[in-house]
């Protein structure tokens, strides 16, 4: 897979804050943070970008942060992960027909990528998904990841709208949406536990059909 490299330098904002980051934090992974899971998985779950105490810190998708907190109990609970989720990439965690990644790939500031860098980190999620030959199921967490899938799979926005749990067919694949997984989603209440367990539970049977 032609993935973009650890110190990847095509958006310039990014690299100088992965810079100021290896400063910083020197203890922490601070690169391009690569997909989690096998390439033969049937459901890719995209989220938006590592986060900076999370996946740049760790080097794995959703661990060592909150969003993780809640992403990886649920695919525990529906049989998509097997092992303990202890917030580091040595945890021993393996996902089950499951591979997860992110629209954009570096720690973006204050977790906000803009359109450009976006749109830079798009041909990459397109190459993901063009080698992923069993893929049926993409569960898209949160607008951001959303408009990425479907600008990769060649759809408008329109075509598409984003609405939590909301179930559109794109070819090929099924297109599953939810909300993020963040912390301020949950400490709102935009997003409960119990609403994306659901949303697991929605994608493994999306996966039976």
């Amino acid at each position: 897979m032609n993935l973009p490299s650890a110190n990847c330098p095509l958006c310039p904002r990014l690299v100088k804050f992965r810079e100021a980051n290896q400063a910083a934090y020197p203890t922490f992974y601070n690169g391009v943070v690569p997909p989690f899971g096998s390439e033969n998985a049937e459901l890719l779950i995209v989220g938006l970008a590592p986060g900076l105490k999370g996946a740049n810190a760790t080097g794995r998708p959703f661990t060592g942060d909150y969003a993780g907190d809640v992403l990886y109990p649920a695919l525990l609970k529906y049989g998509l992960a097997e092992g303990i989720y202890q917030q580091h990439p040595q945890d021993g965690l393996e996902l089950k027909n499951t591979r997860i990644t992110n629209a954009v790939r570096c720690v973006p500031p204050e977790n906000k990528p803009t359109t450009p860098e976006i749109a830079t980190c798009n041909p990459f999620l397109r190459q993901e998904l063009e080698d992923m030959p069993h893929l049926r199921v993409i569960l898209s967490l949160g607008s951001i990841s959303h408009k990425a899938v479907l600008k990769t799979l060649g759809y408008k926005q329109s075509h598409a709208p984003f609405q939590h749990s909301a179930v559109h067919p794109l070819g090929a694949y099924t297109l599953l949406n939810s909300y993020h997984t963040s912390r301020y989603n949950i400490n709102t209440g935009r997003l409960t536990v119990e609403m994306f367990d659901a949303i697991i539970l929605q994608a493994k049977y999306l996966l039976t059909r």
